[in-house]
């Protein structure tokens, strides 16, 4: 199940994509971890120390080696140098599975351990000074949509991303890559105007949405959230003296968190596990070969030099029973 975390800056997805993390792995679950927002936190959130998270690997530093790594033997795409971000997998196009080993893991993803599991963690990397003024910050999440593209899971298998604040979340066709979007909320006015923009953006486009109501302190933090959001409010958080300790660098033992806060992530587990007999996969890729002619027409054939329009294999649909033949 593919997962996405959003929300405000400050809204507390970050923490809250990292503690659902953690719970998926106490559960034994298979976990592929990608943080994919502007300020990139969710490596000490999952409890590394600074130096390690500076350590892992930038996806946008590897781009090259995932382009042509998913490219395999596709013969719509003529070189590595004419997929973008958009580009959809076709006949003969390399796929990645959550449970494997292949070169784009090897590059770009570290081992996380988390409560006896191991989590795959992958970071889109950190916007530098030298970004600043010559760069767009969606060119590096780049990295992150190719791969949900040529990407397939299956039921018990987990990908949760950590996606850019607020709108910025629709600077690309990301937004449609997930099975269910959890929208971060506090109960203030300016935390619930990202989700109505989000609501109003996904609605088109079938994207499952619920809301997680933060640092919810009382009946009226509740009540203003269940005015605001209605049905789509899935669960509460409060405050928690376990986040706080974590945040402090002194993260105790994940069982000794508090039980409605372990209520509210068996909620979102159950709500995202809810998602698999929904699936569409026909769905699915038509949108990511909307995004794509989209990001052809308007910029991508112009940049390559080459008419990416051409790269869509109409008879080609994502879905779990193409993996054999795909990597065979």
């Amino acid at each position: 199940m593919k997962i996405a975390f959003v929300g405000k800056g400050g809204s507390g997805k970050t923490t809250l994509s990292s503690l659902f993390i953690r719970h998926l792995a106490a559960t034994g679950a298979p976990v592929v971890a990608i943080d994919a927002d502007i300020n990139q936190h969710l490596g000490t959130a999952l409890g590394l120390d600074d130096a390690e998270a500076a350590r892992l690997p930038a996806m946008g530093e590897h781009l090259p080696l995932i382009k042509d790594y998913l490219r395999g033997t596709n013969p719509r795409i003529a070189s590595a140098e004419t997929m973008i971000k958009t580009t959809p997998p076709g006949e003969g196009s390399r796929l990645l599975r959550v449970c494997e080993d292949n070169p784009v893991y090897d590059a770009c993803a570290r081992p996380v351990e988390l409560e006896g599991n191991a989590v795959r963690l992958m970071v889109t990397g950190p916007f530098t000074d030298d970004d600043l003024g010559v760069a767009c910050y969606h060119s590096k999440t780049g990295a992150v949509e190719l791969c949900l593209n040529h990407l397939v899971d299956g039921r018990d298998e987990y990908v949760v991303v950590d996606m850019t604040a607020g709108s910025d979340s629709f600077a690309s066709g990301m937004f449609t890559r997930f099975d269910l979007t959890f929208l971060v909320a506090e109960p203030t006015r300016r935390g619930v105007s990202v989700y109505r923009q989000y609501k109003e953006y996904a609605a088109d486009y079938g994207v499952a949405l619920k809301v997680v109501g933060n640092k919810v302190h009382g009946p009226d933090d509740l009540d203003f959230l269940r005015a605001e959001v209605g049905d789509d409010l899935l669960v509460t958080v409060g405050h928690s003296d376990w986040v706080r300790a974590l945040e402090k660098g002194r993260p105790p033992r994940f069982e000794t968190l508090e039980d409605a806060n372990r209520r509210a992530l068996r909620t979102l587990h159950e709500a995202a596990d809810a998602t698999y007999g929904l699936r569409d996969w026909e769905r699915y890729t038509r949108q990511m070969v909307h995004f794509h002619l989209k990001n052809a027409r308007s910029w991508g054939n112009e940049r390559t030099g080459a008419d990416l329009e051409a790269q869509v294999d109409p008879g080609f649909v994502l879905g779990e029973g193409v993996v054999a033949a795909a990597t065979a």
